[in-house]
Order: structure tokens, then sequence, then C-alpha cells
């Protein structure tokens, strides 16, 4: 049952949501951080501490003045942009291996003393790619403000909408079902007797046939259905999830097609509570041999079905009414009364 308890989790859509949200987070952190992270390449001077800027305009200044190339310190001075009349004045006061008239002949050639110097078509073309390098290599800070705005937003919807809500719709169902119990109380409503025995014949733990089952399923087995395995979705007036329950084949006897069934899982999944419930409902052969029968107590506790049988299930917050209907065995080469020919089960459920 522990494969169908995680599917029944990953069904409600309350939990599933958040865990895809949190696995997404971690794959792409995993992803960014580990796999593939961000580098930064192919930058321009600007982007430099400052100091990384002055030893590169140092560099520049020597290299432009001892070939005589001005379209190096020109270069330069561009990819510097806005920071180059302060990386200068730094060189200034701490100029190292540089005399002053490498200095003054670079400031010349770009006209850092003088009229700021006419673009070239050379010196147009460096500063659209700086702009482009600038446009595309620094972080977009409105991006990631948008993002993380946008999660923010999600993270309250989804607290919002999958638990403060659930909280005062479970409160406003306690209170209508505390409501409707006193007022069938009070003018004495009877049920249905054809669906449900009398109290007397029942444990005292078995709900009271006057509060109305918050849900209630019928489900037919017949020979032949190998596959037979129903599952029913257990949801609160409000809609909310409560859990689920169902019927499935839990032992076959003899060999060959159709299979013959002479033992039925019948299981109840409560949302709050870390176990599902189970109980085993037999045929009269499987009940009486030994071997059969403790080879199924292992699923769960083992109850012989007989027409009008209720099998009680108690789950932290549910409980279930599983009451044979109809039933009739098969026959054949098989023992007597070993397998089913047909079993019809009545499902109900009430909140505790």
């Amino acid at each position: 049952m522990d494969s169908e308890k995680i599917m029944s989790y990953l069904k409600d859509y309350r939990i599933s949501i958040p865990v895809g949200v949190i696995l997404g987070l971690i794959l792409g952190l995993v992803i960014g951080w580990g796999i593939w992270p961000v580098q930064w390449t192919d930058l321009a001077p600007y982007h430099l501490r400052q100091d990384l800027r002055e030893d590169y305009l140092r560099m520049s200044i020597y290299t432009s003045t001892t070939i005589g190339d001005g379209s190096i310190a020109t270069k330069a001075w561009l990819e510097l942009a806005d920071t180059a009349e302060d990386t200068l004045a730094a060189v200034r006061n701490d100029p190292r291996y540089l005399n002053p008239q490498q200095i003054t002949s670079f400031a010349a050639i770009v006209g850092a003393e003088s009229s700021p110097i006419t673009p070239t078509l050379e010196m147009t073309e460096i500063t659209e790619i700086e702009e482009e390098q600038d446009e595309g290599g620094g972080p977009n800070w409105l991006l990631l403000g948008g993002l993380c705005l946008v999660l923010l937003v999600i993270a309250a919807a989804v607290i919002y909408f999958f638990i403060l809500r659930d909280r005062s719709r479970e409160g406003v169902q306690r209170e209508i079902l505390g409501t409707k119990g006193r007022s069938e109380g009070d003018f004495g409503f009877e049920k249905d007797e054809q669906r449900f025995v009398s109290q007397a014949n029942v444990s005292p733990s078995v709900p009271d046939e006057q509060t109305m089952p918050v849900a209630q399923f019928m489900t037919t087995y017949m020979i032949g259905d190998d596959l037979y395995d129903d599952s029913f979705s257990i949801d609160a007036p409000t809609g909310e999830f409560l859990g689920e329950c169902g019927v499935g084949i839990s032992e076959t006897v003899g060999v060959g097609d159709p299979k013959r069934v002479t033992a039925f899982e019948v299981w109840l999944f409560d949302k709050n509570d870390i176990q599902t419930v189970t109980k085993v409902i037999m045929s009269a052969h499987a009940y009486d041999e030994d071997k059969i029968r403790m080879r199924l107590e292992s699923k769960g506790e083992p109850v012989l079905a007989e027409p009008g049988k209720q099998v009680l299930l108690e789950t932290a917050t549910l409980q279930l009414e599983a009451r044979v209907i109809d039933m009739e065995y098969g026959e054949g080469a098989a023992p007597d009364f070993s397998y089913f020919q047909r079993l019809t089960l009545e499902l109900a459920i009430w909140p505790k």
C-alpha cells in the first residue's frame, strides 16, 4: 500500500503543486550553480576594478607611446568609457613605470586636456560594441526584481488557496455538520433502513445512522474482471480532499483464466493519517484454510464474506463502513465456496 499512498498524495493538487515548485527550484539551482554555472566573458575594461583599470591604462599608455600608434590610445580611452577621466587622474598620481611625457602624449592623443576628440568610423564601431556588451553583459536588475515579485505573489496565492482557505472551509463545514446533526436530532428524521442495518446490530464504533455519510460508493466484481481494482476519492461537501478508499483483488486460487478470486482487499487512506488501513474480505474456503488465512493476515485483518456483513475501517479522522450487498460463489473444479462469481460492496465514509 505504500505505492498507493504515494500516488494518493500525488493526486492531491495541494501537495503535488508545492512539491513540484520546490523540486523545480532545487533542479534550477543545481543546473545554474553546479552543471552550467553562469560565466561572464569579453567584458569591457570599465567593468574592472579601479586598480585593474589603472593597470590597463598604464599598459595602453606605454604601448601607444612606445610604438607611436594613436589608435591604441583611442581604443583604450573609449573602452574605459565614463571611467576614463578618473582612471587617467589616478595614473597621473601613481605613474609607476611611466614617465610624465608618456602620460602627456597619451592625453594629447585622446584629447583629455583639450576639446573632446571627433569620433572616427573605427571609434564609432568600438563604441557600439561596448554598448552591446554593456547591455548584454551586466545583470538585468529590473528583470530579476520582476521575477522575485512574481514568485512572492505566487507564494502568497499558494498559502492562501491551499492553507488559509482550507482552514476556513473546515471551520464552516464543522459548523454546518454540527447544526445539521442537532436539527435532525430535534425533529427525529429517519434514514433509509434498507441501506443500513439497525443500530442494535452494529458495533458501538459504527457511525450514527442519522449522520449522513460524507461519501458513498457502490462497487461490483464479476468473474472475468481480472484487473478489478476500484478506487474512489473522498471529498468534503466543500470540495476539500479528505482521502481515498477502494477495493481490489487480494488472492486467487487455481490456475488458468479467468482468475478465481478468493479474497478482496478493502482499504482506506486518510490524508491526516500516516498509514493506510486495510481489511481482507475472504471466501469461506480461504477463511477456513489456515495457510491462506495466515498469508493474508499480513495484508490486513481477515473478515469472512457473508451477505449483509459489515466491515468497519477507522483512521485518524475517517470511518469507512463496507457492507456486503450481494455475493455469489462460483462452481467448478475448485473447492466449494472457494472463489467469488459476483460480489457487490457498498462503501460509506463518515468523518470522525
